[in-house]
């Protein structure tokens, strides 16, 4: 599996929902009134995102990225004998 690390030094600010959400009876499909749980913003620095929070009044917790553990491996480990995952197509 490969993942990019594409977008991933940007700050982002997700608003928690103020509803919950209500079941609609007839199809059963979940909605919502509060359009702000669709608003995503984008920031280049954490203290851009704070200092936006801040003059908006809006409560705010900050969630520090992890660092992600990455391990070397060869092309020849892709057919080792004592493979983690069995090797197919």
């Amino acid at each position: 599996m490969q993942s990019g690390r594409a977008k991933t030094k940007e700050w982002q600010l997700d608003y928690e929902p103020e509803q919950p959400r209500s079941v609609e009876p007839l199809m059963g499909w979940t909605s919502s009134t509060d359009m702000k749980q669709q608003l995503t913003l984008q920031f280049e620095t954490k203290e851009e995102a704070v200092a936006y929070c801040e003059r908006k009044g809006i409560a705010y917790q900050v969630i520090e990225p992890k660092d992600s553990a990455h391990r070397q491996i060869a092309y020849a480990d892709n057919f080792a004998f004592r493979r983690w995952e069995p090797w197919t197509h």
